[in-house]
């Protein structure tokens, strides 16, 4: 299967968030200053689980991986809205744009499964914690994190094809602030009929199937957590496993309004501001969520802070001897 485009479309044009010229340096700052606290949070989640043998668990290799596909998810769309707030310019060529939705839609489906393979972490470390180190051995825990990737990659590559094989002759304007599939078939003058029914089986399928994983660990879990005599213990188990919750409600409520319905004028509107909510608040509140929650963490940062403290003041009591 090959991408090919019959009409002389080279490039798009991305109107982003709004074409109110006021409203535009004022939202640079905002999205700015968002994605500079995404890349600070995530980026310091994975040293601060690198730096720390604490925290070199299953859990926090998964929430290594979830970081780091947030941190590509909204490195991907970001940049581009960044520029087309201060360009006149607000142009993406064809290439760049298949380049961009595939990446999207790739992490976004990486990002689904990963949420669902740390439920089932929570499942085993609570529901089988004598078994919990051979069942989630490190063989296994590279295995569950490396399906998401590979079935991302391949569905989105699927996904992407299916779309830029249509011919854009309407127009080329994209009413989004990146290249996203619903704008993208709302161009489209050839039959959408297959590219609409398989984006909407695979929103569907994806969405389900992952959450259904979540869903089942999570009543596992709470039943668990229910037989727990003491209420000290029924805390501590709830509260590794709330951050995660609050992850994927967050994610997964604006995943379903955003693509479980066919692309209209009116929905493609409204996705741009769901879009915004994945694609930025979500990214910036995960570090957040699982820090602040999280007691694991929070002795990890005080570790790895004391140690570095240590470490310089034995090189300047050193320094100062020599």
């Amino acid at each position: 299967m090959t991408i090919r485009n019959v009409t002389t479309v080279t490039e798009f044009i991305l109107l982003g968030l709004t074409d109110r010229p006021e409203l535009q340096p004022l939202l640079f700052v905002v999205f700015l200053a968002v994605y500079l606290f995404t890349i600070m949070g995530n980026m310091g989640m994975i040293l601060l689980i690198r730096l720390d043998s604490h925290l070199h668990t299953p859990m926090y290799f998964f929430l290594t991986n979830l970081a780091f596909v947030d941190l590509c998810y909204t490195s991907n769309a970001t940049p581009q809205m960044l520029t087309t707030f201060l360009s006149e310019k607000k142009t993406i060529s064809f290439v760049g744009c298949f380049i961009q939705c595939y990446i999207f839609i790739a992490l976004l489906l990486t990002e689904i499964y990963m949420l669902a393979a740390m439920a089932y972490d929570r499942y085993m470390a609570i529901c089988n914690p004598l078994r919990y180190s051979v069942k989630m051995s490190r063989k296994v825990c590279i295995c569950l994190a490396t399906f998401p990737y590979v079935y991302g990659f391949s569905d989105g590559l699927f996904q992407s094809i299916l779309t830029f094989r249509l011919n854009f002759c309407k127009s080329n304007v994209i009413n989004h602030f990146y290249c996203a599939d619903p704008p993208l078939i709302k161009l489209s003058c050839s039959d959408t009929y297959v590219k609409e029914h398989a984006m909407l089986i695979s929103a569907g399928f994806n969405l389900s199937c992952s959450l259904i994983i979540i869903l089942v660990s999570y009543a596992f879990i709470i039943a668990a957590i229910l037989r727990i005599k003491s209420a000290e213990g029924r805390h501590k188990a709830f509260s590794t496993c709330g951050s995660h919750m609050m992850a994927v409600t967050l994610f997964y409520g604006s995943l379903f309004c955003m693509y479980i319905r066919p692309p209209t004028d009116k929905t493609v509107e409204e996705s741009k501001m769901i879009a915004v909510f994945y694609t930025f608040v979500s990214p910036v509140l995960n570090p957040v969520i699982y820090s602040l929650r999280n007691k694991d963490v929070k002795q990890g940062l005080k570790n790895v802070l004391r140690r570095n403290m240590v470490t310089r003041l034995a090189r300047e009591a050193f320094s100062s001897k020599s």
